[in-house]
């Protein structure tokens, strides 16, 4: 079946189901919060109960492959059983992959996550542009014959990528906005939204960019991290409406509850949808 662009299919979800999206962090810490043990079976049970609660109400839902890789091919067989759960239940998946390469070994990560026939096959991934934003290609061209999309990091919410995303390029330009730039051209036309994101965190303060990409803003670093979404309208100005909020640890200590997490998700939804409709 062809899909429909994904930028076009998560203005939907976004609009149908407000703008969220929720991490499926399964760290040691958090499962021995949930009373579980730091093993496969603690794994599966919850990466299914985020899903049982979650995926058919949210916007999105972005399961980190970094805690799942940790165990090895069992846990990457969870990882492939909890994206199609989840998007069985209607939720669009993003892969907190953070991939970047070049060449063949970027078609090689292209094909994981953005060829339909791959068992890991997801709405979108993420990816990172610091080996130059020309080596993403293979995954942009994937992503546009599958219908997917991809999230380029550009002002993440650690202090530390400061020292590269706000780096000067030789026209002056910072990293980002080079990065930004590129995304716009990659998104020119798009309705009703482009499938090429941004990657930008809520507790920035002041972006000190043009988000003006005609694509999706991820926007990490919403509850655990100190943002919230009162933040958004001063971080995204008037691209503010095109921002996908993401909450994890804010969402997930609620948890094995499925009453619980569902609650916090819809009041994280809600305090967005308040906080957009007065920007």
């Amino acid at each position: 079946m062809t899909l429909e662009p994904f930028g076009a299919r998560l203005r939907h979800a976004m609009d149908t189901r407000g703008p969220l999206c929720v991490g499926i962090d399964p760290h040691a810490s958090l499962l021995s919060a949930w009373g579980l043990n730091d093993d496969i079976a603690g794994l599966e049970r919850f990466s299914r109960t985020v899903v049982e609660a979650l995926a058919d109400r949210v916007a999105v839902l972005k399961p980190q492959s970094a805690f799942f890789e940790r165990f090895g091919s069992r846990g990457v067989a969870v990882l492939e059983k909890t994206v199609e759960e989840a998007r069985a239940a209607g939720a669009l998946v993003l892969m907190d992959a953070k991939r970047g390469d070049i060449g063949s070994t970027m078609g090689a990560y292209a094909a994981t996550y953005l060829d339909k026939e791959s068992p890991l096959f997801s709405d979108a991934v993420t990816v990172s542009p610091y080996l130059g934003f020309g080596s993403l290609r293979p995954a942009l061209d994937a992503a546009r014959i599958s219908g997917a999309g991809v999230f380029v990091l550009a002002l993440t919410s650690n202090p530390e990528g400061a020292e590269v995303q706000r780096a000067t390029a030789a026209d002056g330009r910072t990293l980002a906005q080079l990065m930004l730039d590129h995304m716009a051209a990659e998104n020119e036309g798009a309705t009703p939204l482009g499938s090429v994101g941004a990657v930008v965190g809520a507790t920035l303060g002041d972006a000190g960019v043009d988000l003006a990409i005609n694509g999706p803003l991820l926007a990490p670093g919403i509850g655990a991290q100190g943002a919230t979404p009162a933040d958004l309208p001063g971080v995204f100005g008037s691209s503010v409406g095109n921002v996908v909020p993401s909450v994890s640890r804010g969402v997930l200590r609620h948890g094995p509850d499925v009453t619980g997490l569902r609650e916090s998700a819809a009041r994280f939804a809600d305090e967005v949808r308040v906080a957009v409709a007065g920007a």
